[in-house]
């Protein structure tokens, strides 16, 4: 056996063993080679837990890709005033030399390394464990070509073209340079169809395990993403260090003439088979943040973290100021992003994912106990992501909390479904083959079923659809919808490239916060801004036992709030107040949305530092390309 095949065997063996209950004491793991391994389904299924290792590593997801991946976008962006090498990735201004990712041990390498424990096994499986007549085999190479398929999209989004690797390493491969992303994407698909071949949608009971539903919904992302816009190096230019251009695939079969039927096959079946339904929104997220991970409900596959590892609600929940009830510590934890201001607004009042997803206060302990202040107007926070919904396993103030970080669920797989059924193929850059059906009913179908969780027993979720028609009316819709239904998971990034519009949709997000401080009628919403109060006024209560905080002059309509007083019914109000403890207009025309340092955030310098549709992507870290023994380059004009 390759010795580096051994090592990684063995890696992968150690930590699947100190789960195992059987008595393995009579030989060493470093003793047991391919035969044995990939012929036994306990053996096998501890090297495909080897996969997912990798996303564990402290500066893999866990401290670099998750924390720093996906954002700024039109509705999400980073909320410190800081500039430093961590603003710089969100902005879209990094060098390969980037102090957060230019790391030996950094996500593009880990990545790589659990890229090559799937080749293994997927080898090892095929070449011993008889998954053609073995079903229990059949499922575990199911679930390492799909785990594959999640490691190369990962790779994709962050990196764009990187070199194809779908064999284990020998001396021959060690050193590769980049592929175009079309051999890549073809090679996933035709895994991903294979997989959903495999895979039960029953089984396994866990969604940090792979199942068929979230299979076919891995299909119909990497499908989307590979018939869509993207920055690309110019045809045949990969890895010279080519700045390319945004374009789509000049490859014919990954047009969506071809690659939306499959999908949109895979899909239905999905709706119609898995049993999978949305839930009540709340209860969603507070499931999440109590790490329920039983199958067969609205989630399809998480980040499998440990409970003891990842980074995500300490970067991403709603910020906690010092030392209060929900985290132990002196230090400030969560807050490091928030959606975009006017987000809140996009939303009716009467959408029940409003308030769970966009929260305008913070904890605090001010000598009396911890409560929830206001944040100010360009602090806003993704309330899906609490210290303080943390029941089963609370925050004990470390750099991790054990969240599992939401991955791909069943709403996602709806509104994809009614993208796919809304769209007439190609036909964009004069090229006017169009020869797709579409399916306007269905697509209208999925959207109902999203907006109605949405707004409950409100007939808003008719109104919203009714008069609704054509592709491009309902396409709108679609992306509104995605925006609203998955803010603050950061599907919105990948989004925005494929749809041609990264750039200019934060563009619009910039001069609809300039409405909200000219008490103007935004673009994008249709609010007018001019009806939010100019001075802010709050009183705590409480809500399921933890304290609440009721806001008056932060919803459309309350502007009859002043200085000195507060005329919404009840007492204990109390008038927001500046660092200097005098009643302060919460949206200045002067100052809101500008730092400390002068930096307008309700401008194009809010969202990015260089131009976004020309750096898409992050360099390949300096030391890899340092290493590659002059094999590998960098494009994108890094």
């Amino acid at each position: 056996m390759n010795i580096i095949r051994r090592i990684i065997i063995g890696a992968g063996l150690v930590a699947g063993l100190s789960l195992a209950s059987c008595d393995l004491t009579t030989e060493s793991q470093s003793t047991f080679d391919e035969t044995q391994v990939f012929s036994d389904p306990t053996l096998t299924e501890y090297q495909i837990f080897s996969i997912s290792q990798c996303f564990g590593e402290t500066n893999s997801h866990r401290g670099r890709y998750l924390p720093w991946y996906g954002y700024n976008t039109d509705i999400e962006w980073y909320i410190s005033n800081t500039s430093d090498d961590k603003s710089d990735i969100v902005k879209y201004d990094m060098i390969s030399t980037n102090s957060q990712l230019n790391l030996a041990n950094g996500p593009y390498n880990e990545l790589f390394s659990g890229i090559e424990r799937a080749n293994l096994a997927i080898d090892g499986i095929r070449t011993y464990g008889n998954p053609e007549t073995r079903p229990e085999m059949a499922a575990l190479l199911g679930e390492a070509l799909v785990l594959r398929a999640v490691l190369y999209t990962e790779l994709l989004k962050a990196y764009g073209e990187v070199p194809a690797r779908f064999e284990p390493v020998d001396a021959e491969t060690i050193y590769l340079n980049k592929s175009d992303r079309d051999v890549i994407y073809k090679q996933l698909l035709s895994d991903l169809e294979e997989a959903i071949g495999y895979i039960d949608y029953y089984s396994p009971a866990s969604v940090d395990r792979v199942g068929k539903a979230f299979a076919q919904g891995m299909y119909a992302r990497v499908a989307l993403m590979a018939s869509g816009y993207a920055q690309r190096p110019d045809d045949g230019q990969v890895g010279t260090g080519n700045t390319g251009t945004v374009r789509r695939s000049l490859d014919p079969e990954l047009s969506k003439n071809v690659l939306y039927p499959k999908a949109l096959e895979f899909l239905r079946d999905c709706i119609t088979n898995s049993g999978l339904d949305l839930m009540d929104y709340e209860e969603l997220w507070k499931s999440v943040n109590n790490m329920d991970l039983t199958a067969g409900k609205e989630i399809m596959w998480v980040i499998p973290f440990s409970n003891s590892r990842g980074r995500w609600n300490y970067t991403f929940a709603i910020r906690n100021n010092g030392q209060t009830d929900w985290s132990p510590t002196t230090s400030d934890r969560g807050g490091q992003a928030g959606p975009v201001p006017y987000v809140y607004y996009w939303y009716d009042d009467d959408d029940t994912r409003r308030d769970i997803s966009c929260v305008n206060y913070e904890w605090e302990n001010r000598g009396s106990g911890t409560l929830p202040y206001p944040a100010g107007i360009a602090n806003w926070y993704f309330g899906k992501y609490r210290f303080e919904w943390m029941n089963t396993s609370p925050y004990g103030g470390g750099n991790d909390d054990g969240v599992k970080p939401v991955y791909m669920r069943y709403a996602d797989i709806l509104l994809m479904a009614a993208e796919m059924a809304n769209s007439s193929g190609d036909g964009e850059e004069g090229n006017d083959e169009r020869t797709l059906t579409r399916d306007e009913s269905y697509a209208k179908f999925c959207l109902q079923t999203v907006l109605a969780r949405a707004y409950g027993s409100s007939p808003r979720a008719e109104e919203e659809l009714r008069g609704l028609t054509g592709e491009e009316a309902i396409f709108d819709e679609i992306k509104k919808q995605r925006a609203l239904e998955f803010v603050g998971e950061f599907l919105r990034k990948a989004d925005l490239i494929r749809w041609n519009c990264l750039q200019s949709s934060m563009e619009k997000a910039a001069d609809e916060l300039a409405a909200m401080r000219t008490d103007a009628t935004g673009a994008i919403t249709g609010k007018n801004y001019g009806q939010l109060g100019d001075y802010l006024w709050y009183r705590h209560t409480t809500a399921d036992g933890i304290p609440a905080i009721e806001m008056y002059g932060i919803h459309i309509g309350e502007n009859q709030a002043t200085e000195t007083s507060c005329p919404a019914e009840g007492t204990g109000w109390q008038p927001y107040l500046n660092s200097e403890g005098e009643p302060s207009m919460y949206i200045s025309p002067e100052s809101a949305f500008k730092t400390d340092s002068g930096v307008d955030k309700a401008s194009t310098a809010g969202f990015y530092d260089a131009n976004p549709d020309l750096k898409q992507y992050w360099p390949i870290p300096a030391t890899t390309i340092t290493n590659s023994q002059g094999t590998l380059f960098n494009d994108y004009g890094y």
